[in-house]
Formats: structure tokens, sequence, C-alpha cells
């Protein structure tokens, strides 16, 4: 059969467009069954109630359901190793903690690369650690209490919540970089670490926001600082490490999503942009901060420079500390 010029024209242009129909009806079409979300930590904490949120929100939004799987152990990688293995359709997602980042140098080997084996949809929230003492320790800024530790030798402590939490590295980065006698006290988590210093165990901590603050309103401990590059709405009185002259102590906790390698460019543009619809509504937002978190909603692009950075600070601070 022979075809003329025209019609050759006008077959190949509907070649051309195939691919672009078929990414467009792949999106319309997404999700055509139930999603899941794998949270690698165990249910209750505020991951995974960040999570369940989104997951609701999510399901009422797209007209499908999303449900959280929480897998746990190893501090995030058993979870973090089954998503990476996960067939790269949208229908599988992470809901990644700030460990993400520092479990590549904290541990000898992981069940994942964090740069090749995701891609990133958006940093979804985050949340400051406060730099606080107990209300009996003098100090009323940084600088006072930077004071302090250098007059006494040895005499001050801070707690954490685990070799490699947010609240240990924060409290190392403070300590190397300033040269102080300063005393880690590690605690099994934020809770048994935030009792430590409201008793006078331990007179410092870098606490997460949202169990610091009733000990803050309640006079138990005093803010002197946030971890944040702004303030946080909920004390927006305290300045920022920054402000108070330590620009390179910072560091927030944070959730972000992921999705395997591969997943469709298109999914992750749906899933970002509604992602960020419902972490910015403003009934979300209430909720959000009763967990101490914030939202922030940004690209692909720009959360793979935040993870890329971030692995390359923390490493630095967990290989100089010696910490596994």
């Amino acid at each position: 059969m022979k075809i003329d010029r025209r019609e050759f024209l006008h077959l190949a242009a509907g070649a051309i467009t195939l691919p672009a129909v078929s990414r467009i009806a792949r999106a319309q079409t997404y999700p055509s069954r139930p999603v899941r979300m794998i949270v690698p930590f165990a249910a209750g904490g505020p991951t995974d109630t960040f999570a369940r949120l989104i997951a609701q929100l999510l399901s009422e939004r797209l007209g499908k359901q999303f449900y959280v799987e929480n897998i746990t152990g190893a501090g995030g990688n058993t979870g973090i190793g089954q998503a990476a293995k996960a067939n790269p359709d949208g229908n599988t997602i992470l809901i990644a903690y700030s460990s993400y980042v520092t479990n590549p140098t904290l541990y000898t080997k992981i069940p994942y690369d964090p740069y090749k084996d995701f891609d990133p949809v958006t940093l979804a929230v985050t949340s400051t650690n406060v730099f606080s003492v107990n209300s009996s320790v003098p100090a009323k800024t940084v600088n006072d209490l930077v004071d302090l530790i250098r007059a006494s030798a040895g005499k001050y402590s801070y707690a954490h919540g685990g070799v490699g939490t947010p609240s240990h590295l924060t409290g190392e980065q403070f300590r190397l970089s300033l040269g102080l006698d300063l005393v880690p006290v590690p605690y099994n988590g934020g809770g048994p670490m935030s009792a430590s210093v409201v008793a006078g165990h331990t007179q410092i901590a870098f606490n997460p926001l949202a169990p610091a603050l009733p000990q803050i309103k309640a006079g138990n401990i005093r803010a002197l600082a946030v971890t944040s590059k702004a303030r946080s709405e909920s004390l927006p009185n305290v300045p920022t490490m920054m402000e108070s002259g330590y620009p390179n102590i910072a560091g927030d906790t944070w959730v972000g999503v992921l999705v395997p390698a591969g997943t469709p460019k298109e999914i992750i543009a749906l899933l970002n942009r509604e992602i960020i619809n419902s972490v910015t509504h403003p009934n979300m937002k209430e909720r959000l901060a009763t967990l101490g978190f914030e939202p922030v909603g940004d690209t692909p692009e720009e959360f793979a420079k935040q993870i890329k950075f971030e692995i390359e600070t923390w490493g630095k601070v967990i290989s100089r500390r010696g910490a596994r």
C-alpha cells in the first residue's frame, strides 16, 4: 500500500504525540489502586502521625485509598530498604525522617543508596530543635551559656535522645565547633531526655519542639534559641542560632516524601502538588502545629539539593565524632 507524503507526515506527527498523550493519561488515571505509604518507624510517633494525616487527605483528594504501613528496624533502614526495592509505579511512597540523611554515615552499611534509589517528591514539614536549659541555669542567651561552660570545664552536660538523633548531632555540632568541654548524656528517646533537663540531671538539651513547648510555658526550662533558619511560629520571641551569633549551628528535623527511582515524572508532579496543597491548608497547619511541625512543601529539585547538603554536613559531624 502506497502512502502519499501528506498522509505520512500526519502519521508521523501522531506517533510523536503518543508519548505525551500516554503521560497525560497515566497522570489522569493515577492512582488506579490503593497506595502504600511506608513509614520506617513504629506507629504513634510524629512521623507516623503526619503520614496518617496526609494519607487521609490524599485518599479524599485522589479518590483511592492511601494507607500507612509501618516497617520498623535499624533506625529506619529496614523500611527505607524495602521502599527502595518497590516497583516505581507510584503505588509505593516513602515517608522519610531526617535519619534518611544521617544513616548513610552513621551506619557501616545501609540497604539503600540515598541518591540513586529514590526520587524526591517534596520536603513536606520541618520541626525545629529548641536549645534549652534547666530554669536554674542563670544563662539568658546562648552567649551567656557559652561563657558559663568555658568558665566551668566539665561541669555542664547536655542530654540527647540517642546516638545519631537530631538532638545528639546538633549538640555535637555545637560542642565540637566551639571546642567546649561539654559532656553528652544519652537517653532512650526524646521523652526521657526532656525529663532529665526538667529535673536538672542534665542542664542543657537541643529539645524537639513539641515536647519542649509545655515545659517552656510552665517555666521548667528556658528556651535560648531555635536551630531553624527562621523563628518558630510557636516561639516567636525566641531568636534563631544565627541571630544569636552562631550561624553554623543549625538543624531542623523534617519529614519528606520520596518514591522509588524511576517513578513517572507526571506522578511525582501530581503527588508534589497534592501534598503541598494538603500541608498548607489552614486546617492542616493547625493540626501540624500541635505536632511541632511547620509546613514547607518545596519542589523535587529543591528537596534533592537539601538531601545532598545534609548528607555532607551531618556526615562531617558524625565522622569527626566517630559516632556509629
